[in-house]
């Protein structure tokens, strides 16, 4: 006869909520912390589940935990259920709203929220006033960790590589330019290369944004030394400091205004451009409010996008 297992608090939902914490932290501690519980509880959950389940789900290395393969099969079973599980008012919730009522969150970082998002936050509230609209200001990484953890709709913003469980939705391209100072050498120049840039120091946002990355990358494809004078974050502030002499950086186009007091070079022929997006987890629905939201920024973008189209010059074939 078989004996009945004895389930720790009767409360396998509780398990698997601790196992996906401590798996996506790779700590008890922090897993614990995030569930509001002590850690030998948390602790206790994810033995018992072992032990019912007869696997081990983690192996210790130093202060961090990692999952084992039979871990990581249970966490591709378990995540989508204690996401469900953990949404489920929320979800409900949405499908109550309406299109003139409820909440819309968006992660973006501080450029996209400066330069990109204004017409269309401010035609959408003038729409439906009655929606808030709250913008997370956040870099690309802290933005999808956002909206995996369900506390934003979606994000808008670059995104170099695109995770499986994350769809992109390209909404406009933008060049990189090189800016400096209008009494600067390489303004006087016809034609600037890599390696003339590398010569001046640089002004760049912090390394945890795309654009030091993709700086980072491009100097170390051409073998070329470079030299970073100042990590500071926003491009205005950046430009600030561009105008002081203090170095030159390497933005992208949307940032500049015209009334800049600086030298601008296009930067395609050594930087790729940077395409902005709409940024949405996969089989998550969203609500009335921000699926609207959505679809106007999608429905500007395209009609943007084909306005700049119809006025590209036709070239002359006679």
């Amino acid at each position: 006869m078989a004996r009945p297992v004895t389930r720790y608090k009767q409360n396998r939902v509780q398990q698997l909520r601790g196992f996906c914490h401590a798996a996506r932290t790779k700590s008890i501690s922090k897993a614990a912390e995030k569930m509001a519980l002590s850690q030998p509880s948390v602790s206790l959950q994810i033995k018992a589940l072992e032990r019912e389940l007869d696997v081990q789900l983690f192996t210790r290395r130093g202060p961090r935990i990692e999952l084992t393969h039979d871990g990581h099969r249970l966490l591709e079973l378990a995540r989508p259920l204690v996401e469900a599980i953990d949404q489920l008012d929320a979800t409900f919730a949405s499908l109550r709203e309406s299109v003139e009522h409820g909440t819309v969150n968006i992660a973006a970082g501080g450029s996209t929220i400066q330069y990109l998002l204004p017409p269309f936050v401010e035609k959408y509230t003038r729409e439906y006033p009655q929606v808030d609209v709250r913008l997370h200001n956040v870099t690309g990484k802290a933005g999808l960790v956002l909206l995996r953890e369900g506390d934003v709709d979606f994000a808008v913003g670059p995104m170099l590589d695109t995770p499986p469980d994350i769809t992109f939705h390209p909404l406009v391209t933008y060049e990189p330019m090189l800016i400096t100072r209008r009494d600067h050498p390489l303004a006087s120049q016809s034609r600037v290369a890599l390696k003339d840039i590398a010569k001046y120091p640089l002004i760049l946002p912090p390394k945890e944004q795309s654009t030091y990355r993709v700086v980072e990358m491009v100097f170390a494809e051409h073998s070329l030394e470079y030299d970073i004078k100042l990590e500071v974050g926003g491009y205005d502030v950046i430009k600030k400091y561009v105008e002081l002499g203090l170095g030159i950086s390497i933005v992208m186009s949307h940032c500049l205004t015209g009334a800049d007091h600086l030298h601008a070079v296009p930067l395609g022929r050594w930087f790729p451009k940077r395409t902005y997006g709409l940024v949405l987890r996969k089989g998550r629905p969203l609500s009335p409010a921000a699926e609207r939201f959505v679809e106007m920024i999608r429905l500007d973008a395209d009609k943007a996008r084909n306005g700049r189209r119809r006025k590209r010059p036709v070239k002359n074939t006679d």
